[in-house]
């Protein structure tokens, strides 16, 4: 079994890649279930069925740059994005051999900036997946 760094994934909105990311994390997906155990329910083990699939968040750390298209309250930055309420397409790709890629529609709803005395201007942004996302 072949083992990748992680080192060189990219997050790309639309086609342009959100630079500066330090960290991505997500999308965490999960299934939902109804438990439908009946008094007849064999051996009495509880039993389920799938419902609802959750798309969970995508969260990223940046190396925060406020002039940087993608981090500024302008058009097509993050931060403007969340403000306007607008779901827009972006892509994962994974540094594997067949560059694997997940594609999701997404809002942002969250972008919070961190200036530590002594450290570096970063921020963690978050996103929740609309719709069902393409995984290839």
């Amino acid at each position: 079994m072949t083992k990748y760094a992680a080192y060189g994934t990219i997050l790309k909105k639309g086609a342009t890649p959100i630079v500066q990311i330090s960290n991505i994390s997500g999308p965490g997906l999960s299934l939902d279930t109804e438990d439908v155990t009946t008094h007849d329910s064999t051996a009495a083990f509880e039993e389920v069925v799938g419902t609802i699939l959750r798309t969970g968040e995508v969260t990223l750390d940046i190396v925060y740059d406020p002039a940087t298209a993608t981090h500024k309250y302008a058009a097509g930055g993050l931060p403007y994005d969340m403000v306007s309420r607008t779901a827009n397409a972006y892509s994962i790709v994974y540094p594997d051999a067949a560059s694997t890629t997940w594609t999701f529609n997404a809002l942002v709803t969250g972008f919070e900036p961190s200036a530590p005395h002594d450290g570096s201007l970063t921020a963690s942004v978050k996103m929740k997946l609309t719709g069902q996302p393409t995984l290839e």
